[in-house]
């Protein structure tokens, strides 16, 4: 899928996993484009904050909140 790095689904991450977004998958067309204007897409970098009930990320200096779905459609290579 992507050699030479270690990729994950955000939503498998831990709290403190730190990584850049690869992959945001078009499935979910409304959803990606609301993340993309957040700054959320293809080479941003993240910080997982929390993990349960909801995910919750840093992404250039901004919390998001995202449902587990949307964590399932975001793939992170980790740093």
């Amino acid at each position: 899928m992507w050699p030479s790095e270690d990729v994950h689904q955000l939503s498998a991450l831990r709290p403190g996993a730190r990584g850049r977004i690869v992959r945001v998958k078009r499935d979910l067309t409304p959803r990606a484009e609301r993340l993309a204007a957040l700054g959320v897409g293809p080479g941003a970098r993240i910080t997982v904050l929390q993990t349960f009930p909801g995910i919750v990320i840093e992404c250039d200096q901004t919390e998001l909140a995202l449902e587990r779905a949307v964590g399932s459609a975001i793939w992170i290579a980790l740093e």
